[in-house]
């Protein structure tokens, strides 16, 4: 299964996804992202944010969907906290479409430690949703079901 996880500038909401969620997911399950307007660079607190809680950061980059688009993912999901799709517009042919809306951590204005804080507490909301995600019998659900599961997951 492949995930693509797609927010506006590939710097920290959809790179934390990406590298949590390979992290954590089985080999058979491979997670990439993906920006609508990539920065070019990963935020350097989301690189930080990983690699305090022990989780590979090599190889992750601020790209464009477009570098995406022979992936032939099976679920996009974006993670941008907008109205779903307002700016992530790229969806993938027949994949399946979720919406995790996330506050951006690069927004948050205040001390070091708060913007620090904001940053693992993004961390920690993913984490929380991947982990029901894989705890999902997701290939013994309906596509409806699927759907339903999705949205509940989106809004933990």
């Amino acid at each position: 299964m492949k995930i693509l996880f797609l927010c506006t500038a590939n710097s920290c909401r959809s790179i934390l996804c990406e590298a949590l969620f390979n992290h954590l997911a089985p080999a058979a399950m491979r997670a990439y992202s993906a920006g609508s307007q990539p920065k070019g660079s990963v935020h350097p607190l989301s690189l930080q944010t990983l690699a305090q809680a022990g989780i590979a950061t090599a190889g992750l980059y601020s790209k464009s969907s477009d570098e995406h688009a022979q992936l032939h993912p099976d679920l996009v999901i974006t993670v941008c906290d907008k109205a779903a799709g307002e700016a992530c517009p790229v969806f993938f042919g027949t994949a399946q479409k979720a919406h995790w809306g996330l506050a951006d951590p690069s927004e948050c204005q205040g001390s070091a430690e708060e913007i620090t804080a904001a940053f693992t507490a993004t961390l920690a909301q993913i984490k929380t949703r991947i982990d029901v995600f894989l705890a999902l019998p997701y290939a013994d659900l309906s596509a409806a079901q699927r759907q339903a599961e999705l949205a509940r997951i989106g809004s933990l």
